[in-house]
């Protein structure tokens, strides 16, 4: 019986190549190649102005205005390296507050580890395709797989199957038509022609011979077989080598974060980054540099160097810090204004200040740093005079020094911070000594210009205590940047500890200080001896009220005749409770203060000397619609104050909320009943801002004890980008 062909086609017989098994796909679009900008600018510009019928004691003052105008913007150069840009103008009309201007670029090593921690949490397995090792393992991985596919589907096409079959089919007819006994010469040459193989051939083919159909096809699938199987070994060891690095590139990130969170100090975390072999989109080019960086800032600037040279100094002019294996530091600038010098708008001699520090070591491990100061300071008053005639004169306010500072990092946690210091002598002392300014300070017989200090600092993390203590002896005729009076000695020292209890949900902080706080207003050589105590403890606890209570030292500027001020010096108790919870799904808030002045009416022109005030208030958040109320009272020896005040604030929708609420005043002895209100309005307006306006009519303290009244109107404009 003659077997009937399979109609199935795949190819010629022998036909090695492949199955055109194909998949059709759309050609992919030109890859998009996404570019940092050059720059990246977010920030925001705020508009304030501000207008007040009458000023609060103990100024008095009418119709005060003022403009703010202030911006602050994060830039970010490449996408690597940030900065931050700030600028303030201020103008008004009060006598009292200078208009100021000042503009400030800065860069910090603070900003730049935190951009560096950002990246290295966005450094997710995804996107390893920035490692170039992993890239390239990854596309061989691809074309490993499509071989394999490709010959699996070779393996299991159908088309193979019908060429097996075809192949059995030709050798068996082949076999038949051998085994014929007609002698094939005496047939026509056209019954066999396009039928059957030449006699030479099929003499030489035999079914299961070496050279058959079905045995070169079989010698076809085994080395296909082999094929395969190396290729699935090759892909196998290729796809564990991915594997690992992947795995070594998770732990890279893990140590990366590590890193970036628990060094000690920025040299110790160069050498851990250096030893990564980062690539550049998680550490860019010049970051050894830009660690080394401490800080840098041009414009209106703050130098905080030590306790004995320039601390808390705002300056117009150049800082930077740089910290490698080496400190280095320099400032330049007019000295900008002092601690409070921004409410005395007096007369004042123009202050410049120059520094220089030189040192080994961490800034913040063991170091040893030399620093050196100059430049105009007003350490004298307008009381200073002569000490031969006793009149007032202008004093030359040229000063010198040198510091040596050194810190001790005693072990993770502790560690002490020692300065010595020598300055030059004033005026007075340099004019009756025939010196100059250098000269004074080279003086070493003398020790009077001189001056030590030494800070401690203590963690005990078995306990979560902190402890921090400071000593300071300034000689009479020692001059700093960091010290506004002279012509005395003066003994500073502070003690300060902070503990928590019951896993932290009570925190109890407590300070004693003597001679620590330094009054410009006072005479040249006052000394003081006061010791400032101060405590305060803040309960937290969840589903419970926050609880806090301190008592602190305070302090009242008082303007007095001929631009003279008169600084008052009392305590203060302080205590606050607030609650926030849920009821029938409206949310609350309570909230309970109570302040204890603790002055006399001869030591202080506080219009509520020696009086307790107490305040409670209640919020209620029901949607859109805010809802609060309070009461409060203040008395003392003289009288008592009582006020309750409502407010409603309703967010229309998601571009204007409103507000508004009322007041109401009664003082005792003088039967003063007074009523004020209050409004308020935000108009968010998308890509324009958001634009706010206040009034209130409110009361401040006269000069007579009675309040008077005060109304206030405010306009802002905020743009965040």
């Amino acid at each position: 019986m003659i077997p009937i062909p399979v109609t199935i086609y795949a190819g010629p017989l022998g036909d090695t190549r492949l199955p055109s098994i194909r998949e059709r796909k759309p050609m992919a679009p030109s890859p998009v190649v996404k570019r940092d900008p050059f720059l990246q600018i977010h920030g925001n510009v705020t508009y304030d102005g501000y207008y007040q019928s009458n000023s609060d004691t103990p100024y008095l003052e009418k119709d005060i205005y003022q403009h703010t105008l202030t911006t602050n913007l994060d830039i970010t150069v490449k996408n690597q390296y940030p900065l931050h840009l700030a600028f303030s103008t201020s103008k008004g009309n009060s006598v009292l507050f200078r208009n100021l201007t000042g503009i400030n670029l800065h860069y910090t090593n603070r900003d730049f580890k935190q951009m560096l921690m950002d990246k290295a949490k966005g450094w997710e397995a995804g996107k390893l395709k920035q490692l170039k090792e992993l890239d390239t393992i990854k596309s061989k991985l691809d074309i490993g797989w499509t071989q394999l596919q490709l010959l699996k589907s070779w393996f299991n096409s159908p088309a193979q199957l019908q060429r097996m079959v075809e192949a059995k089919e030709h050798d068996y007819n082949l076999r038949y038509r051998d085994s014929l006994p007609v002698d094939i010469k005496s047939l026509p040459r056209y019954a066999f022609g396009k039928v059957l193989q030449p006699l030479a051939d099929l003499k030489k083919s035999r079914f299961g011979g070496s050279d058959s159909a079905v045995a070169k096809l079989r010698k076809e699938y085994e080395d296909k077989q082999h094929q395969l199987d190396s290729v699935q070994l090759a892909y196998d060891n290729l796809l564990k080598l991915y594997n690992k690095k992947k795995i070594a590139v998770g732990n890279k990130k893990a140590y990366l974060l590590g890193a970036l969170q628990n060094s000690k100090n920025d040299g110790e975390l160069v050498s851990e980054l250096s030893s990564m072999n980062l690539p550049d989109s998680v550490l860019p080019p010049g970051y050894k540099l830009l660690l080394s960086m401490k800080s840098i800032g041009i414009g209106r600037t703050m130098v905080d160097y030590s306790e004995l040279t320039a601390k808390n100094i705002s300056i117009t002019g150049v800082q930077a810090e740089f910290n490698p294996s080496w400190y280095l530091a320099f400032a330049t600038g007019a000295v900008d204004y002092r601690f409070r010098d921004y409410i005395v708008n007096a007369n004042r001699p123009k202050q410049y200040l120059n520094i220089i520090r030189a040192g080994v070591g961490q800034k913040e491990g063991n170091n040893l740093i030399l620093s050196f100061y100059t430049g105009k300071k007003q350490v004298y008053n307008v009381n200073t005079g002569t000490p031969t005639t006793g009149t007032v004169e202008m004093p030359d306010y040229k000063i010198m020094g040198l510091s040596l500072e050194g810190r001790w990092q005693i072990n993770r946690y502790n560690y002490v911070i020692g300065e010595v210091a020598k300055s030059s002598t004033p005026y007075y002392q340099r004019a009756a000594s025939h010196e100059s300014v250098g000269g004074s300070m080279m003086q070493f017989n003398s020790h009077h210009n001189e001056a030590f200090s030494v800070s401690t600092f203590s963690y005990i993390p078995k306990t979560a205590t902190r402890i921090s203590t400071m000593y300071k002896l300034l000689g009479s005729d020692f001059q700093s940047f960091s010290l506004y009076a002279s012509g005395s000695q003066q003994i500073v020292w502070s003690l300060k500890a902070e503990q928590p209890f019951f896993h932290k949900q009570l925190t109890l902080i407590g300070s004693v200080k003597r001679n620590a706080y330094n009054n410009i207003f006072d005479s040249t050589n006052y000394s003081s001896k006061t010791i400032f105590k101060s405590i305060q403890a803040t309960f937290r606890r969840k589903n419970w009220p926050v609880v806090s209570l301190g008592y602190f030292p305070s302090s009242q500027l008082t303007k007095t005749e001929n631009d003279r001020f008169i600084e008052n010096l009392f305590y203060t108790l302080v205590g606050t409770a607030s609650y926030y919870y849920t009821h029938k799904g409206i949310g609350m808030n309570s909230m309970l203060s109570a302040t204890r002045f603790y002055n006399k009416q001869t030591d202080s022109s506080f219009v509520y000397f020696n009086s307790t005030n107490v305040q409670f208030m209640q919020t209620f958040f029901v949607n859109a619609l805010t809802l609060s109320t309070g009461v409060s009272a203040a008395v003392n020896q003289e009288y008592a104050l009582y006020g309750a005040d409502g407010n409603a604030q309703y967010r229309i929708n998601r571009w204007l909320e409103i507000g508004g609420g009322v007041k109401y005043n009664y003082q005792t002895v003088f039967e003063n009943k007074q009523m004020g209100y209050s409004g308020n309005a935000k108009i968010s307006i998308p890509k324009i801002g958001e634009f706010g306006l206040m009034a209130d009519k409110g009361f401040v303290p006269g000069v007579n004890k009675q309040l008077v009244p005060n109304k206030t109107g405010r306009l802002t404009y905020t743009k965040i980008f």
